[in-house]
């Protein structure tokens, strides 16, 4: 198991990255696809803004 710390920005950028992958390359490679899916669920949710 690995641990990695993401700035909030990093997660987004991950984020967006896999779900770009999902829309552009996903239709071809199955297996790449339910890894991707996965690998999102883990990623926690977007932290809310706090109000300031």
């Amino acid at each position: 198991m690995y641990t990695i710390e993401l700035q909030a920005e990093e997660l987004q950028l991950v984020r967006s990255a896999l779900g770009s992958y999902l829309q552009a390359f996903g239709h071809n490679e199955a297996d790449l696809v339910q890894a991707a899916r996965t690998l999102l669920m883990k990623l926690p949710q977007e932290p809310e803004a706090k109000a300031g």
